[in-house]
């Protein structure tokens, strides 16, 4: 599938979901998406394949649906603190045509301003470099005191993995965000149950992570994290919410294609060879 960056959003600074021909194109946009990060990660040689897809229809909405992303002064903020699933980010950014498509060969290389993490010194549509798991959403909540500080009006958005949120920062940030009622600062969790070494649930039950989340005076949704409405939704909701801090835990599946459709099986890292990479890609240009 050749990136084809949807030309459509370069105009508008704030695309909204509405109506059946929107929501095919998010459907379209999420398997450009989902197909250039794939591609990347093969011609690299290495990558999170699994991280990458659970949390590709998130990226979706948020860079197509959500964000202001073009304003010089309020706009948003996007802290990808699970950052080795950093390709389905600059997917996105191709697909957008944020990012040249012709640098879909350079992950992974140096001097490449597509590292194998997120780095903003190199990348200019990265807000924060990230990859020690657990510090993004602390960098987030800075961002997002700082706009209210300044009396800027951007949000600021922060991605973490569901195994992710077994680290303490992470419980250090939620409580400081809670206590302050900070509204403008949205906490994503791409729920996907698996991590490096297994199952979150068997490595280190989270459960009842809304119920905890709560506990710190954060308003929480959760939805499924492929439908794209339903994240529209949340997302709108958290954004309008100014009682404090939001958090949506997005349930979703690593490796997720499509429905019924997995990668690798679900695994958190790893390659496909030439024919599952064909497959993958057949699947994706036709949808079904």
């Amino acid at each position: 599938m050749k990136v084809s960056p949807d030309s459509s959003v370069l105009t508008r600074e704030r695309p909204r979901v509405s109506g059946n021909a929107d929501r095919e194109r998010l459907h379209t946009l999420s398997r450009k998406i989902r197909a250039t990060a794939l591609e990347m990660i093969h011609i690299a040689g290495s990558g999170h394949i699994g991280s990458s897809l659970s949390s590709v229809d998130i990226m979706t909405v948020l860079r197509f649906g959500q964000m202001r992303w073009r304003s010089a002064v309020d706009r948003d903020v996007f802290v990808l603190s699970k950052g080795h699933a950093v390709p389905a980010w600059y997917a996105t950014l191709m697909v957008a045509g944020d990012l040249d498509p012709a640098l879909i060969g350079t992950l992974r290389t140096l001097d490449s301003p597509l590292q194998g993490h997120p780095d903003r010194t190199r990348c200019e549509y990265v807000d924060v470099s990230t990859g020690a798991l657990g510090q993004g959403l602390s960098v987030a909540l800075g961002r997002a005191e700082a706009k209210t500080l300044k009396g800027a009006s951007g949000h600021v958005y922060c991605l973490v993995g569901d195994g992710e949120c077994q680290e303490g920062q992470i419980w250090e940030a939620a409580m400081y965000a809670g206590a302050r009622g900070v509204p403008n600062l949205t906490l994503i969790v791409d729920g996907n149950g698996r991590q490096s070494d297994g199952t979150v649930r068997a490595t280190m039950d989270l459960m009842p992570l809304s119920d905890k989340l709560r506990s710190f005076r954060w308003s929480v949704r959760e939805v499924d994290g492929h439908a794209h409405q339903a994240l529209e939704k949340a997302l709108t909701l958290a954004r309008t919410d100014t009682t404090g801090p939001s958090a949506i835990i997005a349930h979703t599946h690593k490796g997720h294609l499509g429905p019924g459709r997995t990668a690798l099986d679900g695994a958190h890292s790893g390659l496909f060879d030439e024919v599952g990479l064909r497959d993958a890609l057949r699947y994706l240009e036709s949808g079904r």
